[in-house]
């Protein structure tokens, strides 16, 4: 078991890794990166890539950290909703939306909480 004394800095890796996903999954289709399809830039593809791009960025190093995270646990919402229970099926498990469900609520716990420690939240809040 880890001591509570830990908490904030297991908590702002945390942070920092599911940004650091969500940022890499913005570039894969934004930009192609990683071995990913590249929708057109104009599309729902599109536009998922950008606010996964941008939102995961913020997310990681920890800017604007409450309303990017609100914002990419509503876009992980959609996502599940729109795509993969309307087009494929009942549970996550079957329809492959497991990802965007754990996305969505790993960010609605990082909107919840804030930026922790180690962001640049925290740094503008001590100037």
């Amino acid at each position: 078991m880890i001591p509570e004394r830990y908490a904030p800095m297991t908590y702002s890796l945390f942070r920092i890794v599911f940004g650091m996903m969500f940022f890499f999954y913005g570039l894969q289709k934004l930009l192609g990166f990683f071995g990913g399809p590249q929708p057109p830039l104009m599309s729902m593809g599109g536009a998922a890539g950008i606010v996964e791009t941008v939102c995961g960025f913020l997310i990681m190093v920890g800017l604007f950290t409450k309303p990017a995270a609100f914002l990419a646990s509503g876009e992980m919402a959609v996502a599940y909703f729109y795509i993969h229970l309307r087009l494929m099926g009942a549970t996550p498990i079957v329809n492959m939306g497991d990802r965007a469900t754990l996305l969505c609520f790993a960010f609605l716990y990082i909107c919840t909480r804030g930026a922790g420690i180690w962001s640049i939240d925290a740094l503008r809040r001590r100037s």
